[in-house]
């Protein structure tokens, strides 16, 4: 394990992320750069795509929701 440096704007960024994603410091900073790579590598995938493929890989089978009309 190896020590990345930030600046001070994204470390609190990423400390204020991390209490929304009930994720430590760590695991959300890697989580953020685990995606971004994700992202980088397939551009042409949406942001939706990239997760539903990890879920998939992972062996979770998430059902849609569905829609009622109102």
């Amino acid at each position: 394990m190896g020590i990345v440096n930030i600046d001070d704007d994204l470390h609190d960024q990423v400390r204020k992320a991390c209490t929304v994603s009930l994720r430590s410091i760590n695991a959300q900073a890697a989580y953020w750069i685990k995606i971004g790579m994700l992202c980088e590598t397939n551009p042409t995938l949406s942001f939706n795509e990239i997760m539903a493929r990890e879920l998939s890989s992972a062996g979770v089978s998430a059902q849609p929701l569905a829609v009622s009309a109102a």
